[in-house]
């Protein structure tokens, strides 16, 4: 379990689970989902929430694992842009560190 801050302050905050980082990872929410200038704002939460809200509405959108991260992480009332940026640097990070683990787990059973 991890907690991000959600605004400027401090003074909002989100549970994110391991789930829902697979998740996001699964259905690959954040490819593309930033333009090139790197700046994350309220349009690009408004983006996210469409783009799972079209999944929603797709046969793959059936998933319990998209509706839990709606209802815990994205629709949550406490998310903003600072909430998402948050969320994205935690998701690179969470990435980062599992790949390295991967890549260990495949060496120790190539030896």
């Amino acid at each position: 379990m991890y907690k991000i801050q959600t605004n400027l302050s401090g003074t909002r905050t989100i549970i994110v689970s391991d789930e829902h980082l697979r998740t996001i990872k699964d259905y690959a929410l954040l490819k593309d989902l930033i333009d090139s200038n790197g700046i994350i704002d309220e349009a690009v939460l408004e983006k996210l929430r469409l783009n799972i809200r079209s999944l929603l509405g797709s046969e793959a959108g059936r998933d319990k694992r998209l509706i839990d991260l709606c209802l815990d992480v994205v629709y949550n009332s406490n998310m903003k842009a600072t909430g998402l940026q948050k969320l994205a640097e935690l998701f690179i990070k969470w990435e980062n560190d599992n790949d390295e683990e991967t890549e260990g787990c495949d060496k120790e059973q190539k030896e």
